[in-house]
């Protein structure tokens, strides 16, 4: 079928092939060389259609963006033309992101103003929400750690995307990336264009972005970077509720949205949102940089409150705050930590756990107070320790009887144990906290380990064949040698992970975060799944 562009075409629907509508006798091959199919969508700004690239081989599909002015003007189309030239040069600047839909090309026909973009299939995750249900905590995560680095980039290069929605991000058929669409909102940071004609009302109101997503500065023409976060944290709101922006209430002193009691995530995760959709731009995340860091403290955070809620209520953060500083992790600190959140303690325990690890004694600034911290939270003692000594005392060991036994009592924090050589196979040890653990030669054998954190633990020549390992936290795990071969690691975390060695021959990586650097490393055969969800070697 061939598809009329003309707004006023009362019937667009023609034959395929023909030269000119039927109806309204416009020519029907853009440029002569691009023939409309389909539409796609309409707004404000103008509309979007398939089209199929007649000047190519194979004449492939491509997605055309018609900017339809609201007046006839001179001074309304030179804005126009002007806006125009600026997106598609931005989109040419943006456009070399695997995550970013191309600039083919772009051009005026008869006062109308086309944007030409590679055609993207697959499905929004708007789509997958209303076909296959809400996101769980674990895939909202997954989804943050594509999206943010994409965002990341985006603003390097001085650019707010204005727009971001369910309905905007897809999800590639051919490698289940996730894409991010429509930049007709985009703004150049830099040269923002200043309207000042009433009739340039559907042009603007467009470049707003969508009512709900976007915040109150965006609203009100001033957006900033910080104004793609909010609109982020929204999406995330979507996704693990099904509820657009119009569907929930709001604080009406505040501003604020009111979505927690919709949700059931982490305490953590809702800290890292709530954040993210700070209605003062001030209080919120101002880079894409920061939501990543914040979500990094997630795997250890469970273990840390749980430690914390576990002793009396009185004083719990005062005793806390003095193991801190009595460990020398705040000795330097002239302010003090009476403010602090759980999520900076967290931080400044993961600071501390990284010197230990590094081997980096500390010492008290009087040399002479050193305590032994107590043995009811494991990951609180452990990575406060100001020693190599105290970290070997943290690095408690379990045999295999014991390990199961207090698992199935409901413990699920094993963090810094030695646990080498421990006969575990068949195990289920889901939802676990192993990070940093010592796991050598670990026989773990078709084992459920479905989305338990093995953060920077050593699993050097470790058993995991047949095992589930589907959405493990496996970051900068040491998996050297590893016997993996049929393992589902299915949207597990494998980033900065260590895989040389490992035989993941017949193992599912679908949708598991890990580059094709650290795969090149391990072993895999014709019946290795990629995380594009195809098998082969390639």
């Amino acid at each position: 079928m061939s598809y009329c562009v003309n707004p006023n075409c009362p019937n667009p629907e023609n034959l395929a092939y023909s030269e000119r509508c039927q109806s309204c006798g416009s020519r029907l091959l853009l440029r002569s060389r691009y023939r409309v199919v389909k539409a796609l969508g309409q707004g404000g700004f103008g509309a979007t259609f398939l089209a199929n690239d007649e000047a190519l081989p194979g004449e492939p599909s491509c997605v055309i963006k018609q900017l339809r002015p609201s007046g006839t003007a001179p001074h309304v189309l030179q804005m126009a033309r002007e806006l125009f030239e600026r997106e598609a040069v931005t989109l040419g600047k943006i456009g070399n992101h695997p995550q970013v839909p191309r600039l083919l090309d772009y051009f005026e026909e008869r006062e109308q103003f086309y944007l030409v973009q590679e055609y993207i299939s697959g499905s929004t995750i708007q789509q997958e929400v209303k076909h296959i249900g809400v996101f769980t905590e674990a895939a909202v995560k997954q989804f943050l750690s594509e999206i943010l680095p994409l965002l990341e980039y985006i603003h390097e290069r001085k650019v707010i995307h204005r727009d971001i929605k369910p309905a905007n991000i897809i999800r590639r058929a051919q490698d289940s990336r996730l894409v991010l669409i429509d930049f007709g909102a985009v703004t150049n940071q830099v040269r923002q264009a200043v309207v000042n004609y009433s009739e340039h009302t559907a042009l603007t109101a467009y470049a707003i972005g969508t009512p709900g997503f976007a915040p109150p500065e965006q609203m009100a023409m001033r957006p900033v970077y910080a104004s793609d976060i909010y609109a982020l944290g929204i999406t995330c709101v979507y996704l693990l509720t099904s509820k657009s922006p119009k569907d929930l209430e709001y604080n009406p002193t505040t501003g604020e949205i009111i979505w927690e009691h919709h949700v059931h995530v982490s305490d953590h995760l809702a800290d890292v949102l709530r954040k993210m959709l700070e209605v003062s731009v001030r209080n919120r995340y101002q880079t894409a940089e920061e939501v990543l860091r914040a979500l990094e403290l997630e795997p250890y955070l469970e273990s840390l409150s749980k430690s914390l809620v576990s002793q009396p209520s009185g004083g719990v953060k005062e005793r806390t705050v003095q193991r801190l500083e009595d460990s020398g992790i705040y000795s330097s600190n002239p302010s003090g930590v009476s403010g602090m959140s759980v999520a900076q303690v967290a931080a400044a325990i993961r600071a501390r756990r990284a010197k230990i690890t590094e081997g980096a004694g500390v010492t008290h600034a009087g040399g002479t107070r050193q305590r032994t911290l107590t043995t009811k939270s494991t990951t609180l003692a452990s990575s406060c320790s100001s020693s190599q000594g105290q970290k070997a005392q943290a690095m408690r060991q379990l045999d295999s009887q014991n390990l199961i036994a207090a698992y199935l009592k409901g413990r699920r924090d094993f963090a810094l144990h030695n646990l080498n050589l421990l006969n575990l196979q068949g195990a289920n040890l889901s939802e676990t906290n192993f990070h940093s653990s010592q796991l050598q030669r670990v026989n773990l054998q078709g084992a459920n380990l479905h989305n338990s954190d093995f953060g920077r633990a050593s699993l050097n020549r470790a058993n995991l064949r047949d095992s589930n390992l589907t959405k493990a936290y496996l970051n900068n795990a040491d998996l050297e040698g590893a016997d993996l071969r049929g393992a589902d690691l299915s949207y597990a975390y494998l980033q900065n992970a260590n895989l040389r060695g490992a035989n993941l021959c017949g193992a599912n990586l679908t949708g598991a975060k890990i580059s094709e650097e650290q795969l090149a490393l391990a072993k895999t055969n014709w019946m290795t799944v990629r995380p594009n969800g195809r098998r082969g070697l390639l």
